[in-house]
């Protein structure tokens, strides 16, 4: 069935104004990454290219983050174009009152919400991958790596002259658990096999428990404990997978597996999850925010100041969920709570606004 003319108008003006804020943001992110881009790289002499390439890989990164705010400025544009040509009047005389208007407007943010969940979310997601890939190539840290798979965890490091690649099945507070390390020289030559029952990585100088270490001119050696230095220590560890926003949803609920089956927290992991599993009714909030803002102040004629309460708002918002989402990750509370409780406040905050809206 075709949409009424009124909601193809709504329709078309509301997504009007979500292009042209998102677009705005998206030139406002891009100079502002691409400062950083040239900072960083200036000492590699690589010219205009890499800072140009890398900023356009994180963008859409960057723009992810900010479309719950987006959403809330945009249905401020649409209400503030309604009154301007006396539209809002027009619609109530032919019985569109204003509870039926915010309603439409959430229902187009939720499934704008939806779309962007899957399939923004993944290509963001895919270029802030090949953004890391391209920009870890012009760090020291490429040659430190690790990776976790269905053998456990796997970490490759160079120190000294030695180069290490190294296997354990678990990895719990500072320990990892049956821990396999392969020595090799500069020339990738194995120089020893090292077998522990557990290795403590408070520091960089690692601590093997019943050390077996097998040469490779067919020696063996026994030790109660072993001491060798790396690159890689808990707190390092426990960082180098951080950058979730690198991965796309499929890849997280793998990576949650994961982390489980090695023992280590994926909190964060499910935090993410949860946040972009309630990104939609974020965003139809969002904008229901925004448009109740616009009706309450709609006799104000400065739209600076409409503007205003609007980022104002978004910013009050942001520390909310900032501040229940540290809640979560530090296990002061649910994760699902600390998620869940900022959205259930505005929910409860656009109800008591929007009980008297078709008075305003």
């Amino acid at each position: 069935m075709n949409l009424k003319i009124y909601k193809q108008y709504i329709l078309k003006s509301y997504l009007f104004y979500f292009l042209v804020v998102s677009f705005i943001f998206f030139v406002l992110s891009f100079f502002l990454n691409i400062l950083e881009e040239i900072i960083f790289l200036e000492k590699y002499n690589v010219g205009i290219f890499y800072p140009l390439l890398l900023t356009f890989l994180n963008t859409p990164s960057i723009l992810f983050e900010i479309f719950p705010f987006i959403f809330l400025i945009a249905s401020q544009l649409f209400f503030i174009n309604l009154q301007e040509n006396e539209e809002l009047s027009l619609l109530k005389i032919t019985g569109i009152d204003n509870f039926s208007l915010i309603r439409l407007i959430i229902y187009i943010s939720l499934v704008l919400g939806v779309f962007i969940t899957i399939f923004f979310y993944t290509f963001s997601s895919n270029l802030k991958y090949s953004y890391l890939t391209i920009k870890n190539k012009f760090t020291n840290d490429n040659k430190y790596l690790a990776a976790i798979n269905d053998n456990g965890l796997w970490i490759k490091d160079e120190f000294g002259d030695d180069k290490y690649v190294i296997n354990a099945d678990e990895f719990t507070n500072n320990v990892l658990k049956n821990v396999t390390i392969n020595q090799l020289d500069e020339d990738f030559n194995l120089i020893s096999i090292i077998i522990s029952d557990e290795a403590n990585i408070e520091n960089n100088e690692w601590k093997l428990k019943n050390a077996k270490i097998h040469y490779s001119d067919g020696k063996k050696e026994k030790l109660d404990e072993l001491k060798i230095n790396t690159n890689f220590n808990r707190e390092k560890l426990n960082g180098i997978f951080s950058n979730l926003t690198s991965l796309n949803i499929i890849q997280l609920i793998n990576l949650t597996d994961d982390y489980k089956k090695l023992g280590l927290s994926n909190i964060e992991i499910k935090s993410h999850l949860y946040k972009l599993y309630l990104f939609p009714i974020f965003a139809s909030i969002m904008a229901s925010i925004g448009s109740i803002l616009m009706l309450n102040f709609r006799h104000r004629k400065s739209k600076f100041f409409n503007l205003s309460i609007g980022i104002l708002s978004s910013v009050v918002i942001y520390y909310i969920n900032y501040f229940f989402n540290l809640l979560g990750i530090t296990e002061k509370t649910s994760l699902m709570l600390s998620v869940s409780t900022p959205l259930i406040v505005l929910i409860l905050f656009c109800f008591i606004f929007m009980v008297r809206i078709n008075e305003k």
